[in-house]
């Protein structure tokens, strides 16, 4: 790959993943990796509100070329409905370098 590429970290509540995953690709994105993980801590901050927040998780890896990734980035925050309380959080990471990752 001749641009660095980035890596987007998406963690969401289970069963958000697909629709994640979908908008990504919608938004120039080639494929992505959903694991699954415990949360702790947010659920504790919220209060009353934080129990409807189960702290099962996916949490989605998208690598993206370097011009696509604010794009596929803004898909991730929407879909994932990121900018509400207790729904998840994603973070953006420079990658040196992507074995195996396909470029058209």
């Amino acid at each position: 790959m001749k641009a660095n590429p980035k890596l987007i970290t998406c963690i969401v509540q289970r069963g958000k993943a697909d629709k994640v995953v979908e908008a990504a690709m919608a938004a120039g994105a080639q494929g992505a990796t959903i694991s699954y993980g415990r949360g702790t801590g947010v659920r504790e901050k919220l209060g009353l509100s934080g129990l409807f927040i189960q702290p099962e998780k996916e949490i989605i890896y998208i690598v993206t070329k370097q011009d696509e990734s604010e794009s596929v980035m803004a898909a991730v925050v929407e879909a994932a409905r990121l900018k509400e309380k207790g729904q998840g959080f994603a973070f953006l990471h420079e990658l040196d370098q992507a074995i195996g990752f396909v470029e058209e």
